[in-house]
């Protein structure tokens, strides 16, 4: 049973930083494995911001290059989402998510199986 609880969001100032965190449990990562983060602003679709697969490569929507960076922890047990220069349209609901999609699928653009409930950012 996969779990995703999400944590780290908060209001801060156009141009600071935020650090977004997602505890996972009961994912079989010695099978491989795919994470993601997602976010929706108000109004808008759920899109996808970065990915990580399971032999570690990444990938950014176009948006947050040079700015994101996803990543976990040593154990495998808490994704990260490392948000720096953060700016107003930034704002939104943020989503862990998980899927058992290899790497060659495995983008923000791929569907995913497990979601967590969400940690919202607003950028002022």
């Amino acid at each position: 049973h996969v779990q995703l609880v999400e944590s780290g969001g908060g209001s801060v100032e156009a141009g600071g930083s935020l650090r977004l965190s997602c505890v996972v449990s009961g994912y079989a990562y010695s099978d491989g494995y795919c994470v993601a983060w997602f976010r929706q602003a108000p109004g808008k679709e759920r899109e996808g911001v970065a990915s990580l697969s399971e032999i570690g490569q990444t990938v950014y929507d176009d948006s947050v290059q040079n700015r994101f960076t996803i990543s976990t922890d040593d154990a495998k047990t808490t994704l990260y989402l490392e948000m720096d220069n953060l700016k107003p349209e930034d704002t939104g609901m943020y989503y862990c998510a998980a899927t058992q999609t290899r790497w060659l699928q495995c983008t923000p653009k791929a569907t995913y199986t497990y979601w967590g409930q969400g940690t919202q950012v607003t950028v002022s």
